[in-house]
């Protein structure tokens, strides 16, 4: 069973993201919040970093490959970024949020 969480949460990074034509030119700041579901029960005893998920080593993945990404939908961007936290054997699940902020008249983000 699966009963520990790490939050990396309201990750801002500058990105080309949309599928307007101005939003194809400039950056935007998007927000990346990740829940990762996992079990590190060896870590909690060991004390050892190989043990756990180095959340520092995912976090600067994720900000180069979206800093250099121009994705269309914020769908897909946040299904890559899925897709890399996954590749760890000790992430079981994860959740992905991204907020674009602007997207949308009278909203704070979408």
């Amino acid at each position: 069973m699966y009963k520990d969480k790490i939050f990396i949460r309201k990750l801002e990074v500058s990105c080309i993201i949309g599928t307007q034509p101005k939003e194809r030119v400039a950056k935007q700041m998007v927000s990346i919040s990740i829940v990762l579901l996992c079990d590190l029960e060896r870590a909690g005893k060991s004390d050892c970093i190989e043990d756990t998920i180095d959340y520092k080593i995912l976090k600067d993945r994720i900000v180069a490959e979206i800093r250099n990404s121009n994705f269309f939908l914020i769908e897909r961007m946040a299904a890559h970024i899925s897709e890399i936290c996954l590749e760890s054997e000790l992430v079981c699940e994860v959740t992905v949020t991204v907020d674009k902020y602007g997207a949308l008249t009278g909203a704070r983000s979408v």
